[in-house]
C-alpha cells in the first residue's frame, strides 16, 4: 500500500486528501495529512456576527475558474453556491479624496468603450489621449519577463498604474505591479500584445469571437457559498478519514531515506513513499532545505504578503448612506494604509440582514507590515477614521472584528517562471515530491484546490 504524506491543512492540502480519500476507501493509499494549528482550512474561515456572516479570509473566488465550484460540486455543495449582485456592481476609485466609479467598457484594467472612459474623471485627459492611441499600438513580441508595471506604463501611461493596475493587483496578490511579474500574472496580456499589440484591440476582437448567448444572463463575476467559505472546509473535512487528520502537528523537516520520505513532526518521525507539501514557499523552503539546499534556495526566492482584513457591521442608517456597488480601491498615491473595502452586503445580500451594513476592509503588503504592531483596536480605530475621510462614515460600528494573516500570499515576482522551471528540474530528482500552494501558478482559491488535486494525479501516476 502507497503511504502519502500531506504538509499543510489548508485548502490545497485539503483538495489534496479529499482526491486520496477515494482511494485510501479502495485500500490502494494511506495518507496523512499535517496541520499546525488546532484548525483546517488556513485562511478559510467565517464568523457569524449579529446575524452577518463574516470572511476572515478570502470571501469569494472567480467564477471563470472552475476548479473551486466543481469541487464544491464534487462535496455535494451545487446547490450552496451563490453569485455575486452583479446588477448593482459597481466599483469605485479613490481619486484626489473623491470617490469615482469605473467607467463602463473596461476590462480589467483595459477600456474597451471610448465614450464612458472619454467622459470619465477617474482619468487625466493625457491618459485619455493614449488610451484613444494604444488602439494603434503595434504588435511586439520578446520572451524576456517584465513587471506588470512596466507593460501597463508603456500602452497606457503611470496614471493607469496608479489608479487602476496596482489597486486592483494588491487586492489580489497584496503586492506592487512594479514587483509583479507580467507573465505569471496576466499572461494573457503578454499574448494579446504580442499577437495585436493593442490590448484593445486584443479585447474587442475576442469579444467577437465568443460565442452568441442572447436571453442567457451572463454568469456572476464571483461566487461563494451560502453559508460563508468554511462551508467548503467543513465539508471536505467530514467527508475525511479523521484517523488520517493531525492537527497541532507542526513539521520540522522531511528528508529522503532508502528511497522513501522519513517526515519528523515533534517527537515522532514516520515514513512515506510520497509527500506533497501544501505550504506558503517560504515554510516549504525551510523544511526542505536540508533534503535539497538548491530547491531549499529557489522557494526561499518566492516572496510572501502579509494581510489584515476587518469586518465593520453597521445599522440600517449606515446602510442607506453609503453609495451604491461593490466597494472602493485606494491608490497608493492617496497616501491612505487602506487599499480596498467591499460593502458586502451589496455584493453578496445573503450575508447580512436588510438592516445591516457589512464592510470588509483590507490591508496588504507594506500597507499591513506599517500597522501590524497596533493591537486590534488601534487597528480599527485607524480604519474607522480613513473611512471617515473617504465616505464621511462617523457612525460608532455595531460589531468588528480584525483578521491578521502572516505572510501567506505569494509573490510573483519578475522571472517567476523562470524559477518554477528551475524548480522543477530540482524535483525531478526527488522522485516522490509534490508541491502545492498558492505560491506557485494562482493565488485564488480555484488555483489552490486545483493545485492540491494535479499534485495528487502527478504522484499517483509515477511522474514525480
Amino acid at each position: 500500500m502507497t503511504r502519502i504524506a500531506i504538509i499543510g491543512g489548508g485548502i490545497s492540502g485539503l483538495a489534496a486528501a479529499y482526491s486520496l480519500e477515494e482511494h485510501r476507501r479502495a485500500g490502494a493509499v494511506e495518507y496523512r495529512l499535517y496541520e499546525s494549528s488546532p484548525r483546517l482550512g488556513g485562511v478559510l474561515r467565517t464568523e457569524q456576527i449579529e446575524g452577518c456572516i463574516v470572511e476572515a479570509g478570502p470571501d469569494s473566488f472567480l467564477t471563470e475558474k472552475p476548479w473551486a465550484a466543481d469541487f464544491c460540486r464534487a462535496l455535494g455543495l451545487g446547490d450552496q453556491l451563490i453569485g455575486s449582485n452583479d446588477a448593482d456592481r459597481k466599483t469605485y476609485v479613490l481619486v484626489r479624496g473623491r470617490l469615482i466609479p469605473l467607467p463602463d467598457g473596461l476590462m480589467f484594467m483595459v477600456p474597451t468603450r471610448i465614450l464612458p472612459t472619454a467622459f470619465s474623471p477617474l482619468f487625466s485627459w493625457s491618459t485619455k489621449l493614449r488610451m484613444a492611441k494604444e488602439f494603434f499600438y503595434p504588435p511586439r513580441g520578446h520572451d524576456r519577463d517584465e513587471s506588470v508595471a512596466s507593460l501597463v506604463e508603456r500602452h497606457y501611461g503611470a496614471e493607469m498604474v496608479d489608479r487602476l493596475a496596482d489597486p486592483l493587483l494588491s487586492g489580489i496578490y497584496g503586492g506592487e505591479a512594479a514587483n509583479l511579474s507580467v507573465r505569471a500574472v496576466l499572461p494573457g496580456f503578454v499574448e494579446m500584445e504580442r499577437r495585436h499589440g493593442s490590448l484593445g484591440r486584443a479585447l474587442l476582437a475576442a469579444r467577437k469571437k465568443m460565442p452568441h448567448t442572447a436571453g442567457k444572463p451572463a454568469p456572476p463575476l464571483f461566487t461563494s457559498v451560502r453559508k460563508g467559505m468554511e462551508q467548503l472546509v467543513e465539508t471536505v473535512v467530514q467527508r475525511l478519514h479523521k484517523n488520517s487528520l493531525l492537527l497541532n502537528a507542526p513539521v520540522q523537516s522531511i528528508r529522503r531515506e532508502d528511497h522513501r520520505w522519513a517526515v519528523s513532526a515533534g517527537m515522532k518521525t514516520d515514513v512515506y513513499d510520497a509527500v506533497i507539501v501544501a505550504l506558503p514557499a517560504q515554510a516549504t523552503a525551510k523544511i526542505l532545505s536540508t533534503t535539497s539546499p538548491e530547491l531549499g534556495r529557489e522557494l526561499a526566492g518566492i516572496g510572501s504578503s502579509s494581510s489584515i482584513t476587518i469586518g465593520l457591521g453597521y445599522d440600517r442608517g449606515v446602510r442607506r448612506s453609503l453609495p451604491p456597488g461593490f466597494g472602493f480601491l485606494v491608490p497608493r498615491s492617496e497616501g491612505k494604509q487602506l487599499l480596498a473595502a467591499t460593502f458586502v452586503h451589496n455584493k453578496f445580500p445573503h450575508r447580512a440582514p436588510e438592516d445591516r451594513a457589512l464592510l470588509r476592509c483590507f490591508f496588504a503588503g507594506s500597507s499591513a507590515e506599517r500597522i501590524w504592531p497596533l493591537s486590534d483596536d488601534a487597528l480599527v480605530s485607524r480604519v474607522r477614521n480613513e473611512l471617515e475621510q473617504i465616505l464621511g462614515l462617523r457612525a460608532q460600528p455595531i460589531f468588528s472584528r480584525v483578521y491578521r494573516w502572516k505572510s501567506v500570499m505569494g509573490q510573483y515576482g519578475v522571472g517567476h517562471l523562470e524559477r518554477l522551471d528551475r524548480m522543477e528540474r530540482q524535483c525531478q530528482v526527488l522522485p516522490g515530491l509534490a508541491l502545492a500552494g498558492n505560491g506557485y501558478r494562482g493565488i485564488g482559491v480555484p488555483d489552490c484546490i486545483r493545485s492540491g488535486q494535479e499534485a495528487v494525479k502527478r504522484l499517483l501516476a509515477g511522474k514525480v
